[in-house]
């Protein structure tokens, strides 16, 4: 492995540049990048700290600074010392700019404001938590996304990353033997999606369960043909209902959440297209 030291400079949390480094990293086979993070370098005092690290341990950085003044200090002492220093949001506000005939404000953190989407995040979030496995359901109606799946087909993680989305979502788990409740089966404004997964994974993530709750592995709950029954009734109810399905065995919570957003956009859509034929 390649070891070197990366330095990621953000104004705000580190969220941007973080994500954006890691969808690139990924991409370099055989590298071990030693990350040194600088995170609300707002100030001259905190930009100098953040290049005294640089100068002690050198690498390429890479930041989210908008501030003309604080970054302008970060690439000259980059430049003297030959160290690279990409700016990630330079092409993009760029673009922007030229296309829209305005000037970027060049306000940092600004994306994290406690405006109305902020506070419609938090609420959304909220109602998550209250609606998580099965809770409150008789509430379904007010949300706006429904997960339905059996244990361990990551309900909770998918709902609270949409949550975050500004989606309120709750989840439903399908137990055997046990009936869906009438308001999950009559709800028509949330869009429910059955979550699915390959049962042979399941199985295992079930035994993996298992060991560290120090239980048995072989415990009925993670039996490979009582799974697959499971699965399949799952399927069977999410067919009957028709509701789509969303297949988790080789997504991670980001991409099963993307396609449920997916399917989000084209429900509210049918919808609005439909309270227009009414009208």
């Amino acid at each position: 492995m390649q070891d070197f030291h990366l330095h990621l400079v953000s104004d705000a949390t580190g969220e941007t540049v973080t994500s954006v480094t890691r969808a690139c990293l990924v991409q370099f086979e055989g590298v071990h990048p030693i990350q040194h993070n600088w995170w609300l370098v707002r100030t001259q005092g905190q930009v100098e700290r953040a290049i005294a690290g640089i100068e002690e341990n050198p690498g390429p950085v890479l930041f989210t600074l908008v501030d003309g003044a604080v970054r302008g200090l970060l690439e000259e002492a980059c430049r003297r010392r030959n160290i690279p220093c990409i700016s990630l949001l330079d092409p993009v506000m760029a673009g922007l700019s030229a296309y829209l005939g305005t000037e970027v404000k060049a306000l940092p953190g600004r994306q994290y404001q406690l405006d109305a989407e902020y506070f419609h995040r938090i609420d959304a979030m909220q109602f998550t938590l209250a609606h998580d496995d099965g809770q409150l359901i008789e509430l379904v109606e007010n949300a706006d996304i429904v997960l339905v799946g059996v244990s361990r087909t990551s309900k909770t993680p998918t709902c609270m990353y949409i949550a975050n989305r500004g989606l309120k979502c709750a989840n439903y788990p399908l137990v055997p033997g046990v009936p869906l409740p009438p308001e999950l089966e009559r709800a028509r404004k949330p869009l429910v999606v059955g979550l699915t997964k390959d049962p042979k994974s399941l199985s295992d993530i079930r035994r993996s369960r298992l060991r560290l709750l120090n239980q048995q592995e072989e415990a009925e709950y993670a039996q490979f043909e009582r799974v697959k029954e499971e699965v399949q009734a799952a399927r069977r109810i999410f067919s009957r209902l028709g509701w789509p399905v969303v297949d988790v065995t080789r997504r991670s919570i980001e991409e099963a959440a993307a396609a449920i957003i997916q399917l989000y956009t084209r429900h509210q859509e049918a919808r609005e297209q439909a309270a227009k034929g009414q009208s």
